[in-house]
């Protein structure tokens, strides 16, 4: 009986060359791998063809799926040439580490592959930068990368390895409770293995581990006292999609690498690496429309094949190939070389998993909609325009819709390009992340289907007693993700909760939203009859209330009521003729109340003007008696800005109603125009440019003609120019 233990990277083309050959060679009859124990039934799925890695296993608490583990697998990580190894062999796989039920319970879990694979043990420090170090290197990852991974043809380390980490090993720096833990394990499953008589037993682990793992073992006994009393919960697991992206170290993974695209590349490419890599850098490039030529990918070529021979390596290595990529290719240029490294030398390649591995049927469900839909699940950002006046259009905006609904954010609303007033069109950026897998998970406890699930948490929310304005999103939510089932539900406690709020600020908030709702009707097909109802209803306590709610209130409370009005004001538009002239007489009766702060009174008769209310003459009136010399500058400054908000055209074409305030602003004592001249910065300042010019040009005129030039002369004002002459001397460090 031999059992040989092959150390590995978790993550790195070298290793998993070393281990098909190794086991190519060995022939075992069994197979064990760092992992969680609880997949075994799952190992086996990764013979069929409908399995493209990356694809990561995925380990969760039944009873609370916060809890849960990733186990990354590429196509160049060891452990999966393992795994493809034992299924073209027919030989058995065992998962070896300790089980995630433990690590869950122990809150140990979250994070998947405990430990570096290349040395980390939970110790402060880094044992590969001791090697690194030994071998004259600064940087453990391009040790590694030289040692082990960049090999094509020679041995498998393994035995090399063995011997270092068991010389490292020697030292008695005090390990990791939870390292101890998993390698009694490891060492428990061994001695099962060995028990059932298997004659040769393939171990393949992290290189850290390999003495731990090494005959002798401790006592069947010492392990067991470690192993002792650990608390277990239920665990699930299932394969799903992974991504060269969350392989990388950037991205807080613990074995992560530094470069998954480059190792892809070595791992599939058997001749002309540099080339064909610098092929696909310079087709990166051209991608976005740069000026990359054949003759380009040439010389980094010939670059990267020297720089390598000046370093004595065998080959070119990723150091070589990126110092020959933003020499030659990108010209010195940070900003090409980031993007060949986002797109290249990291990657975002999406793995698959078959419909024969157990899945949520949440998530089945989510699959097989995608798919008729032609939405596919991509790691890469992207834009997507929907018509929403064609079938697909409409379908793929629900699905979308009711995805943010369950917390799914694959697509996130954006602005189109195409400019548009219509509400036919939506604009959307999609990106697929391997995480929402877990949150399709958490999701499936709302239900089996995307629809019935998003529905379910619709009426979770307007359940109790939520803010009104969590039932108008609830609300705008159901229209847009056609939840027909649950909208009847929640605009009846949207109707409940309008009637008992006393508050008409919080009304005002909540109005806007619902009227934009309305619209969804003439696009979606959507019934929206009963909405129109809630919403009038709502107007309705916003008029009556609106009044007192206004009287003797401060500033900063003046401040948000014209936010609100404004909103309304815009929201009216979309509820018809009928809201619209109620809540235009409710501003009329407003706009006639002595007690309303200046900034609220200006906002309200500007509306008034711009609605045909108010003329002219009336306008000027009551900004004339605004502005009389009795009035306080401070608030006939904020009625200014509350009159100017709606825009400065006013006092283009209306020479009467800038004279008003021409002679106003000339008027206001210079000791108190210091502390209303911020106010009027904030007000003249957010008018455009043409027209403050515009302003200006008008105002210059008011006197009956524009100002005459003063002719140029050559005489010199001596005293004003003496007066300088100080200042000058300190800047320049003259002494006089």
């Amino acid at each position: 009986m031999t059992t040989h233990l092959l150390g590995i990277r978790h993550h790195g083309p070298g290793s998993a060359r070393a281990v098909a050959t190794r086991l190519a060679e060995l022939e075992p009859d069994v197979v064990l791998i760092e992992g969680p124990p609880e997949a075994d039934a799952l190992a086996g799925l990764t013979a069929d063809e409908g399995m493209r890695p990356p694809v990561a296993l995925l380990a969760y608490a039944a009873d609370d799926v916060s809890s849960a583990a990733f186990w990354p697998f590429a196509v160049f990580s060891p452990e999966w040439q393992a795994l493809r190894y034992a299924a073209a062999a027919g030989v058995p796989v065992r998962f070896c580490d300790l089980p995630a039920a433990h690590q869950f319970a122990l809150g140990d879990g979250g994070s998947g592959d405990g430990d570096s694979g290349d040395g980390g043990d939970g110790r402060s420090g880094d044992p590969l930068a001791e090697l690194a170090a030994a071998g004259g290197y600064d940087d453990p990852e391009r040790w590694w990368d030289d040692v082990v991974e960049s090999r094509r043809d020679s041995e498998p380390p393994f035995e090399v390895i063995a011997e270092a980490m068991t010389a490292l090993r020697e030292d008695k720096r005090p390990e990791n409770l939870h390292e101890r833990r998993r390698e009694a394990y490891m060492r428990t499953v061994l001695r099962k293995t060995r028990k059932e008589g298997f004659e040769r037993i393939a171990v393949v682990c992290g290189a850290w581990h390999v003495p731990a793992l090494a005959d002798p073992l401790p006592t069947a006994a010492a392990d067991q006292s470690v192993l002792k009393g650990l608390p277990k919960r239920k665990v699930v697991c299932t394969w799903v999609p992974w991504t060269h992206g969350r392989l990388a170290t950037g991205t807080g993974y613990g074995a992560g690498v530094r470069s998954p695209g480059w190792y892809h590349h070595l791992f599939t490419t058997a001749e002309d690496v540099t080339t064909r890599w610098l092929t696909r850098v310079a087709w990166v490039l051209r991608e976005e429309d740069l000026p990359v030529s054949t003759a380009h990918v040439i010389e980094a070529v010939r670059l990267a094949e020297t720089l390598a021979t000046l370093r004595g390596r065998s080959s070119a290595g990723l150091a070589e190939v990126d110092a020959a990529t933003r020499a030659v290719l990108c010209g010195g240029d940070d900003v090409q070389a980031d993007l060949v490294t986002r797109r290249l030398v990291v990657g975002e390649l999406l793995g698959e998993v078959p419909e024969t591995v157990p899945q949520a049927p949440l998530a089945a469900d989510l699959i097989a909609t995608a798919r008729r839909l032609r939405l596919k699940r991509e790691p890469e950002v992207r834009e997507l325009d929907l018509d929403l006046r064609t079938p697909g259009g409409v379908d793929r905006s629900r699905l979308l819709h009711r995805l943010r609904v369950l917390g799914i954010p694959w697509g996130a609303p954006e602005i189109s390009a195409t400019r548009s007033k219509g509400t036919f069109r939506e604009t959307w950026t999609l990106c697929w992340e391997p995480g929402y897998e877990v949150d399709l998970v958490a999701a499936a406890v709302h239900g089996t289907t995307v629809p019935s699930a998003a529905a379910t948490v619709v009426r979770e929310v307007v359940a109790g007693k939520p803010p009104l304005a969590d039932i108008t999103t609830a609300v705008e939510d159901c229209l847009l993700a056609d939840l027909g089932d649950a909208l009847p539900e929640v605009l009846t406690a949207l109707d409940t909760r309008a009637a008992a709020d006393a508050d008409v600020a919080r009304l005002m908030a909540a109005l806007p939203s619902l009227a934009r709702a309305t619209r969804y009707g003439d696009v979606r097909g959507t019934d929206t009859a009963r909405l129109r109802e809630v919403a009038d209803r709502m107007l309705t306590r916003v008029c009556a209330g609106l009044p007192p709610a206004t009287h003797g209130i401060d500033e900063e409370a003046a401040e948000r009521f014209c936010r609100l009005i404004d909103d309304v004001h815009e929201a009216t538009t979309l509820l018809g003729e009928a809201a619209r002239e109620r809540w235009l007489s409710a501003l009329s009766g407003l706009a006639g109340r002595d007690a309303l702060p200046p900034l609220l009174a200006g906002r309200v008769v500007r509306l008034l003007h711009d609605a045909d209310l108010l003329d002219g003459a009336e306008v000027e009136l009551r900004l004339g008696r605004a502005l009389t010399p009795g009035v306080e500058p401070a608030a006939g400054a904020a009625y200014v800005e509350g009159f100017f908000a709606g825009g400065a055209l006013l006092l283009v074409h209306d020479e009467r109603m800038l004279r008003v305030i021409d002679t106003w602003l000339g008027g206001i004592p210079p000791d108190v125009f210091t502390e209303v001249l911020p106010l009027l910065r904030r007000t003249f300042g957010a008018f455009a440019g043409p027209e403050k010019r515009a302003i200006g040009e008008r105002a210059a005129t008011l006197s009956g003609g524009a100002p005459k030039a003063k002719a140029p002369t050559d005489e010199v004002d001596e005293p004003r120019a003496e007066s300088v002459l100080p200042v000058l001397a300190t800047l320049l460090g003259v002494t006089s």
